[in-house]
């Protein structure tokens, strides 16, 4: 059981990525704890993993709210934290970057960026204070490529990747890694809803497909494998890694 006897805190773990991960590190013994703005899938996620035999809780957690991420990793790391997911995050409708106004910018970076901080300075205290803890973010392909008219959640997602790279250099004297998953497209949500915008959505899926020398696109599963592993010991000395899961894509 990689991750017995520890404690992990996932945002946005109501669905997709975050709803995976959430199963398979309860599935190797942790203690899980779901948060997300979404109570009703949250809850579900919990009696799930529950069900199968696992442990979590919920707890509703808005990540662009700072006070309030840092009232829920307090409340946990009581009885104590041993891994922070950051894997909330959000996306823009397709646009060159003149067509996306400031507002949706403000979101994106609020969502992805700012959330991310917050979770990390809620969490680094508690975790350097110990002396050992692993801090996983997700990023994105957008994370090391410019996606077209995706130029705001590129931002973002490029922003998570280099913070990420500054945390490990700090937090790495006292015991602490972080790193990055940057997944490619993953069947979920966001992909449909991005696959909605499209003028033909089946088509656009077929052409995204066609990019991907795999020739499909990833399942929520496989992204959550590669967190895990950042997450337990088996990743040991990894610090500071930006872990590219994308089917070839990026080759």
């Amino acid at each position: 059981m990689r991750l017995e006897n520890k404690t992990v805190v996932i945002t946005g773990a109501a669905s997709g990525i975050g709803q995976a991960t959430a199963e398979r590190c309860a599935e190797e013994g942790a203690r899980v704890i779901v948060t997300d703005v979404d109570t009703e899938g949250g809850e579900a996620v919990v009696r799930a993993i529950e069900d199968a035999g696992g442990e979590a809780a919920f707890h509703e957690l808005d990540v662009t709210d700072s006070d309030q991420f840092h009232a829920v990793v307090d409340a946990v790391a009581d009885d104590g934290l041993d891994v922070l997911i950051n894997n909330a995050g959000t996306g823009h409708p397709a646009g060159s970057l003149e067509d996306v106004d400031e507002e949706m910018r403000d979101f994106v970076m609020n969502v992805n960026v700012n959330g991310v901080w917050s979770g990390c300075h809620a969490a680094l205290p508690h975790l350097k204070s110990q002396g050992h803890g692993a801090i996983v973010n997700v990023g994105s392909l957008a994370s090391i490529l410019g996606l077209p008219k995706q130029a705001a959640y590129s931002m973002s997602k490029g922003a998570v990747l280099n913070m990420t790279k500054a945390i490990a250099a700090e937090a790495g004297p006292y015991g602490v890694r972080a790193n990055t998953v940057c997944p490619g497209f993953t069947e979920t949500s966001l992909l449909d809803r991005y696959l909605e915008e499209q003028t033909d959505p089946e088509t656009a899926r077929e052409q995204l497909i066609e990019q991907y020398p795999l020739k499909r696109l990833a399942e929520p599963e496989e992204i959550a494998d590669a967190i895990l592993f950042l997450a337990s010991d088996e990743s040991s000395f990894v610090n500071g890694h930006g872990l590219v899961v994308d089917g070839g894509f990026s080759a």
